[in-house]
């Protein structure tokens, strides 16, 4: 049940064709552009995979594809962001027949569910399943709060073993290591705040902008891991208007127009989400743009 939940993992962009339907070239194209880059995993079906608008098919299809791709060179995550504890276990078993080899989880989703009830629900899919499982922890978006407490009670599991830190409270970092020690391993899930979780004792990076940009993210992560500060401080300030685009409630629509900029996706989205349009449209342009034109040099950070 051992899984390394340390290293960039993108939480990668479903794509779409024209008509609507899964584009799996497009979709092969950006994931061997990860893979190359030296991600450390792949996370499929998050709010960036439209994971509310996929049917159970579409996700089949999904998870079979990318472990074809990764090819047993990284590990490939589904998450889980069901309305039922009985739909979220049926998730938690396609997830493992289909050859995913870890989950992310969500609390229940549209129903406001108190401490009791959301730490019975990651419990009961957990015993579910021999799945390694890293839980979402995104109050901010899902109204749900997974606190420390409620962490010390799941942690009993032996397969809860990761959280994606999504407060936007860089000193969580800090108090989840301070309670867990090695028990627990953290991710960071919001982009502008990664290098100060990595800094902070971060194990991992569930980014965003790395579906468009995946070198200068992982250079980024292996400079501050192997304590060359100022070199991934200088990407990372390039990197930052780019990544704010992460913080927004159409940053599906963002990265997906980031990606068109770098050659390894397209603006297809799937309604009701639609294209940006007007102001907003030339206002990320004119971001996307400026950092295409000022892509820093990179190190060889692969051989750190």
């Amino acid at each position: 049940m051992y899984f390394n939940w340390e290293g960039v993992m993108p939480a990668v962009t479903t794509k779409f064709t024209d008509d609507d339907t899964l584009d799996l070239d497009m979709f092969a194209v950006n994931i061997k552009a990860q893979i190359d880059a030296g991600v450390h995993g792949l996370v499929l079906g998050g709010t960036l995979g439209e994971a509310s608008t996929l049917t159970d098919d579409e996700k089949r299809v999904l998870i079979e594809t990318t472990v074809g791709l990764a090819d047993g060179r990284l590990p490939v995550i589904i998450n889980i962001a069901e309305q039922s504890t009985k739909d979220a276990i049926r998730a938690a078993d396609n997830a493992d027949k289909y050859g995913a080899d870890g989950l992310m989880m969500l609390p229940p989703m549209r129903y406001k569910s108190t401490d009791y009830e959301t730490v019975t629900y990651f419990e009961t899919v957990a015993k579910s399943t021999d799945l390694p499982i890293m839980i979402y922890n995104n109050p901010v978006d899902y109204k749900i709060e997974v606190t420390l407490d409620m962490l010390d009670q799941l942690l009993k599991l032996d397969n809860i073993q990761a959280v994606k830190e999504s407060t936007r409270n860089v000193s969580n970092v800090t108090r989840i290591k301070n309670k867990f020690k090695n028990r627990l391993k953290v991710l960071c899930g919001v982009d502008t705040l990664a290098l100060e979780s990595i800094l902070m004792g971060a194990d991992g990076w569930v980014a965003g902008l790395v579906c468009a940009f995946p070198r200068e993210t992982v250079a980024i992560y292996e400079l501050a891991k192997a304590g060359r500060i100022d070199e991934a401080i200088r990407i990372y300030r390039w990197f930052l208007p780019l990544l704010e685009l992460d913080i927004n409630p159409q940053l599906v629509q963002n990265i997906k127009l980031a990606e068109v900029a770098t050659g390894i996706g397209t603006e297809n989205v799937r309604a009701p989400r639609l294209p940006l349009q007007g102001p907003e449209r030339e206002r990320v342009l004119e971001i996307i743009e400026q950092g295409v034109k000022t892509r820093p040099d990179l190190p060889d950070y692969k051989s750190l």
